[in-house]
């Protein structure tokens, strides 16, 4: 009962977490600031934005997007993992474990 108990309060604060995920942001820009993305900690992308000026050259644009897209979604998946570590740490359990 005792191990069941736990199972179920590592769930609760997993979910607790994912939802607090949801409304963290993090932010990436590329091309010094001419592109910025926003993701959430749950790996949406909330927000691009683009400076006028990096509109003229559509393949550098591209580029720019992809390079700072991606860069915002490698920082939400590490929000997220130091989120899940803390908590697998706090449980005792191993790193890692719950990503």
């Amino acid at each position: 009962m005792k191990m069941l108990k736990q199972v179920q309060q590592m769930q609760d604060r997993m979910n607790k977490i994912r939802e607090e995920l949801e409304h963290e942001t993090v932010e990436a820009s590329s091309g010094g600031g001419a592109v910025s993305v926003i993701a959430t900690g749950s790996q949406r992308i909330v927000s691009v934005k683009v400076d006028a000026s990096a509109a003229d050259d559509v393949e550098m644009l591209e580029d720019l997007v992809v390079t700072a897209v991606n860069e915002a979604l490698e920082r939400s998946k590490q929000l997220a993992a130091s989120k899940m570590q803390a908590l697998s740490t706090g449980l005792g359990l191993p790193p890692g474990l719950l990503q």
